[in-house]
């Protein structure tokens, strides 16, 4: 490792820290995981009593390839992104994942003062973060951090991850053409239902995985 990529390193896990830090203050489980591999294996761990494990839709998430892992231990996956579902299987998907025993999902932006902020089109995933599962995960890399408000973890939302994630999952939205956020009213919009969790919720146990490195959008 060359000296800027070192010193880059170690800026990135001071800020991932001081959020971890911060998400403890705010009642949440939060941990600090040097390395995807480290996130991969908190999840493998605290899966060891689940039956059913649910998918949030995450890239970040994807990016742990824990699904397999899981799978081959026997776990029943509830990922609704599986291509071969039909749109009615899908939903019915999203309705069990409120209720499994584990569930899996990233984080849109994460403030240094410890606020998973997120926006959704259905509001499946940010629903379950909130209550249902037995327990949730929320996996966010460095690039998810903001060292501002809520309203600058809302920007970087729709500047930085709604426009490629509308391109990506293919909708027709403005910004899945012109990769800027245009405040739309398109059908197919998918800033929707925007959530702010500054606190653990009380029946909820919900940890934050703040990892040092690039993770989804």
């Amino acid at each position: 490792m060359g000296m800027t990529e070192e010193l880059t390193t170690w800026t990135h896990e001071q800020k991932c820290r001081k959020a971890v830090t911060a998400l403890a203050k705010n009642s949440f489980t939060a941990q600090y995981c040097a390395t995807p591999h480290e996130a991969a294996e908190y999840i493998i761990a605290h899966a060891t009593d689940a039956v059913t494990v649910g998918f949030g839709g995450s890239m970040s998430i994807a990016g742990l390839k824990v699904e397999q892992l899981l799978r081959d231990q026997g776990k029943e996956i509830l990922n609704h992104s599986n291509p071969t579902l039909s749109r009615e299987d899908k939903v019915e998907v999203m309705r069990r994942q409120l209720t499994c025993d584990l569930f899996l999902c990233g984080c849109n932006a994460l403030t240094l003062n410890g606020e998973l902020v997120n926006i959704d089109g259905i509001g499946n995933r940010v629903g379950a973060m909130i209550f249902g599962p037995r327990k949730v995960i929320v996996v966010a890399g460095y690039n998810k951090l903001v060292d501002g408000s809520i309203q600058d973890a809302i920007m970087r939302i729709k500047n930085w991850a709604t426009p490629p994630n509308a391109k990506r999952l293919g909708y027709n939205t403005p910004c899945a053409s012109t990769g800027f956020c245009s405040n739309c009213n398109s059908p197919e919009r998918i800033c929707r239902a925007t959530t702010i969790i500054d606190r653990k919720p009380r029946l909820t146990d919900l940890h934050v995985l703040v990892v040092n490195a690039e993770l989804g959008l």
